[in-house]
């Protein structure tokens, strides 16, 4: 990774991890959330991926347009770190589907 990618990599990590503290407040059952990026492909390649405890809490959480208001969080405290992002790159999932496809295993379930 380039000085230059470490740096913007370091100002997203800041950005969702201060989405992540207002979503655990905000979000029943929402637990973690984590990125993926190509540098060599940067923006067009961020992902955000944010992680709900059991697909019902996931399903409530939909039902109550809350991926709207997560998404608009997300973005906004990019944006405010200088990285423009559209929803379609935002994805949500289930430590419950983690574990009954992939066994717990996130690293081969994000590398899908």
């Amino acid at each position: 990774m380039r000085k230059t990618d470490k740096k913007i990599d370091n100002h997203i990590r800041k950005a969702l991890s201060d989405a992540c503290e207002t979503a655990l407040n905000d979000f029943f059952g929402f637990v973690w959330l984590t990125h993926l990026v190509d540098y060599s492909a940067f923006p067009k390649s961020l992902r955000v991926v944010c992680v709900f405890d059991t697909n019902d809490n996931l399903k409530d959480f939909t039902e109550q347009n809350g991926r709207k208001k997560f998404d608009a969080l997300i973005q906004k405290n990019l944006i405010a770190v200088g990285v423009a992002m559209d929803s379609g790159r935002i994805y949500y999932d289930t430590e419950e589907s983690c574990n009954k496809a992939n066994n717990g295993r996130w690293t081969e379930r994000l590398a899908k």
